[in-house]
């Protein structure tokens, strides 16, 4: 059976990702009379998404808790309710989510985009290379279950691109690493290949070049580009909100604004990944909690001592992996809270139906 706004459409949604997974989980919903539509952007109260019949600016509903992470987020695949204001009924369960801590800094994270494949980290070679930004927007990747491309950007500006390459391997291991440059335009139909039509989120700081590495990809000049300044490298803020584009020769492009830091949320499973080496060699210390501190038998510290993992490697996970401690001490003290507020609030209630309950006799 053919439903509306799938494969018979004026716009394809399998061009922005649909799949028959996602038309079997929207059975219920569209029994309801609802319609399935992928969030392009959002505004405060509303988003535009893109529906089998071509796009619409829908309103979305007050949140009825205070949880980021279940607002509609650029990538989403939503339930929408049309008629002369449409409206985002209801959110499809995401597949993949990039969640970074909240620029608040509570125990809740932010949602940068939904339903990835691939995350492309951008990575400028007209600067120096910043290894420790580099491994968390890596644990960023890894620990929302996406797969992370490193592309190094401006290659027609490098001095040296393949030793910043080979640094980087040591810093990524099992991670595919592109040079390119948008300017000449090498290896830019490669990372066409590689990005397979799925979903592609581009992530990095500001002046690495992801507006004009984007409007390479999509084959015109979609997005603004800003000057970068020559000391530091640095750049503005172009893109000024999280945009999905389709790609010419198949899938979509979620654009992002820069990211001058990453506060990592949930990342125990991204920083097993990032650091894999220091991880394998910890299974053979000889202590099980084992701090590579000088402990007798540390094969963390023999490795350094060899020369075959550096000392930096070792500082960087020990830091990253005291954020991620933090972080998840928090959100368990806000769990802890809302479960005590919640039985707080079933005793009151218990309490006023008694007191209802004995007035009455």
């Amino acid at each position: 059976m053919n439903h509306p706004f799938t494969d018979q459409s004026d716009v394809p949604l399998s061009r922005y990702g649909w799949t028959p997974t996602l038309d079997h989980l929207f059975t219920d919903h569209r029994a309801a009379g609802l319609v399935p539509a992928r969030i392009v952007r959002v505004h405060r109260g509303s988003c535009d998404v893109i529906t089998g019949h071509g796009p619409v600016r829908a309103t979305v509903p007050a949140p009825r808790h205070a949880d980021p992470e279940a607002a509609p987020c650029t990538g989403d695949w939503a339930a929408l309710r049309l008629g002369q204001t449409p409206e985002v009924a209801a959110l499809l369960p995401r597949s993949t989510a990039i969640v970074r801590s909240t620029a608040s800094r509570t125990s809740h994270g932010q949602v940068l985009a939904a339903n990835v494949d691939t995350v492309v980290i951008a990575v400028s070679l007209s600067v120096p290379l910043n290894a420790a930004r580099l491994e968390r927007f890596l644990a960023l990747a890894w620990g929302s279950g996406t797969r992370p491309l490193i592309v190094l950007t401006k290659g027609d500006l490098a001095a040296d691109a393949d030793a910043v390459q080979a640094e980087i391997t040591t810093l990524a291991p099992g991670v595919d690493i592109l040079v390119t440059s948008a300017a000449t335009g090498d290896n830019v139909d490669i990372l066409t290949a590689l990005l397979g039509g799925g979903t592609t989120v581009l992530l990095g700081p500001s002046g690495t070049g992801k507006s004009t590495l984007a409007n390479a990809l999509l084959g015109e000049d979609a997005l603004a580009i800003g000057d970068v300044r020559a000391q530091d490298g640095k750049g503005r803020h172009t893109t000024v909100r999280r945009e999905l584009l389709p790609l010419p020769g198949g899938g979509v492009l979620i654009d992002t604004p820069g990211l001058r830091g990453i506060s990592l949320h949930d990342a125990a499973d991204g920083l097993e990944q990032v650091f894999a080496e220091i991880e394998e060699l910890a299974r053979d210390c000889r202590f099980d909690d084992c701090g590579h501190d000088g402990e007798p038998g540390c094969a963390v510290r023999a490795a350094i001592e060899a020369g075959e993992v550096a000392e930096r490697r070792l500082a960087g996970y020990r830091k990253l992996q005291r954020e991620a401690a933090f972080e998840a001490s928090r959100t368990d003290a806000r769990l802890r809270d809302e479960r005590v507020n919640r039985q707080k609030s079933i005793s009151s209630h218990l309490r006023a139906t008694y007191k209802f309950r004995d007035r009455q006799r």
